[in-house]
Parts: C-alpha cells; structure tokens; sequence
C-alpha cells in the first residue's frame, strides 16, 4: 500500500465517515446466526428458485430481487426490519436487494459473504430432506474478527 495521493487528516475523517456508514447498511453471517432466533427483522434469501432448492438458511423467506417491489409490500409489513443474502461475496445479487427493500422504505442491511460464509461457518442448511451443517472451514472460522 502507497501513501502517495492520499489525503492526510481530512482523507483519515473521510475513511471514517465511510466505513461507519458502510457498517450501518451490512451485517456479518455470524450476527445474522446469533440473532435469528430472537426475531426482530426477516431474513430474505434473494437467488434464483433452483439456487434455494439447492439449500437456504433456515426461517428465510425466499424472495427473489425481481420480485421484491412486487411481493415485499404484501409479505412484509411495512418498517419491518429485513436483512437479504444471495451467493456470497462475488455476487451482486444481495446489493440490487437491498437497494429495492430501501427503495420500498424497508429498512435493510445485507448479509456480508452470503450463504457461501454461512455454509463456511458450519451453520444449517435446509433442503427438501431436512436441516443439516457442514463441519467449519478452519480458515474461515479460525481467527475470525
């Protein structure tokens, strides 16, 4: 990493600003895990049909991104809280997501590494057959911050 170009002190305060309004918008898989079962927002899995056939997180409401303006009005009751999830991080999916619960009022937070770090954290998977977790991978759960 260069420091060239950077903008000293008022670049710093920038960078804070940013991140700390990025934090307001994103939530990490193991927030999501931990706070599920007490309720509180809906938890929206916003891929394809077959992709949530192939498994999703257990109590999500599948709902995908074309959908949303659509079917969120009639299932979601308006200033409920929601947090949407697609594939993981090479995926945009999660992002046009939230921009259409936001655009609806929602408020919304995206699910940071999707059901990819979810699977990676060992957390359950529900398919046709039943609920099931995988074991942690050790990279991803190891050190975790």
């Amino acid at each position: 990493m260069t420091t060239e170009g950077t903008a000293g002190a008022a670049g710093d305060k920038d960078a804070a600003a940013y991140f700390r309004a990025k934090l307001r918008f994103e939530i990490d898989v193991m927030d999501v895990a931990e706070n599920l079962p007490a309720g509180g927002f809906v938890l929206v899995d916003t891929r394809r049909r077959a992709s949530w056939e192939h498994g999703h997180i257990p109590g999500a409401v599948h709902m995908p991104t074309a959908d949303i303006p659509s079917r969120a009005p009639a299932l979601i009751p308006a200033g409920t809280d929601v947090v949407v999830y697609s594939w993981g991080p090479g995926c945009n999916g999660s992002t046009f997501a939230a921009l259409a619960f936001a655009e609806l009022g929602y408020p919304v937070k995206e699910m940071i590494g999707g059901i990819e770090y979810w699977t990676r954290n060992g957390l359950p998977v529900e398919k046709a057959d039943g609920v099931s977790a995988g074991e942690p991978d050790r990279l991803g759960t190891a050190a975790h911050g």
